[in-house]
């Protein structure tokens, strides 16, 4: 099994990168990824998340998030409750940095969690996430990675991304540090947020996703295939309630 061939805890790490993967596989060939991302706001509070998100979870995490449509001022947004745990909610795309670079939210948390510190296994928790996965050319990867990634599609029959990018509200890192995640280095760190100062708060985001892709692997950003959002407390234990407004890709 692929699980085998590296610690449960790098394993639980790449399914984490490739779980938009493993999602979209049992849909994929239904449904051509859509070009955009389907807004929170326009369904009403309660009702189902709109699809293609797709909830996910991780081998080896008994608890999982809660993933629930509320309102907020008049607007309804997506809250993630996260309690000593961990999953993520996901959405199949097919976009082209070069066309549309600009990736637009806005989050709000409940608090910044202690532990959070990108530079230890232990403290691979965020009170906010979002993840950019990216198609990265295969050929270009290392011979372990290529390894892996064909063990994983064939187990899974997906396409399953092959780098992503984390954009995190963190508390040990200041705002704007980056670097590669303790599990794997196919997943890189970018702290956005940081701290409890603004906690309570809407936070406006703005990224240029060609821009940052450059700036933490070395290369021109390749097709996105996803986006997920979590909260993430299972290593610390720590709680928070997180929301998030829409996500949008826009033109340069």
């Amino acid at each position: 099994m692929y699980a085998c061939l590296m610690p449960q805890s790098r394993f639980r790490a790449v399914l984490l990168v490739l779980g938009l993967g493993l999602a979209a596989g049992a849909s994929g060939a239904e449904l051509r990824p859509p070009q955009q991302v389907s807004p929170f706001s326009g369904a009403t509070p309660a009702a189902p998340v709109p699809a293609p998100w797709l909830r996910q979870s991780l081998p080896g995490v008994e608890r999982q998030n809660t993933f629930e449509l509320v309102a907020d001022a008049g607007r309804t947004v997506l809250e993630v409750r996260s309690d000593a745990a961990a999953s993520t909610l996901t959405h199949a795309l097919a976009i082209d940095p070069a066309q549309s670079p600009r990736l637009q939210w806005r989050w709000k948390v409940s608090r910044a969690l202690t532990g959070s510190d990108f530079s230890r296994k232990s403290g691979d928790d965020y009170a906010a996430r979002v993840y950019v996965l990216f198609d990265y050319p295969v050929e270009r990867l290392s011979l372990g990675d290529r390894v892996k990634m064909s063990l994983g599609r064939t187990l899974y029959g997906a396409e399953l991304p092959t780098a992503a990018i984390a954009y995190v509200w963190g508390t040990a890192q200041k705002p704007g540090e980056t670097g590669p995640n303790p599990y794997t280095d196919r997943v890189q760190m970018i702290v956005v947020d940081s701290g409890g100062g603004q906690a309570g708060q809407w936070r406006e985001v703005e990224r240029d996703l060609a821009a940052d892709f450059r700036a933490v692997f070395g290369d021109e950003a390749p097709r996105v295939v996803g986006i997920a959002v979590s909260a993430d407390t299972d290593n610390t234990g720590e709680a928070v309630v997180t929301r998030f407004g829409d996500l949008r890709f826009l033109p340069r």
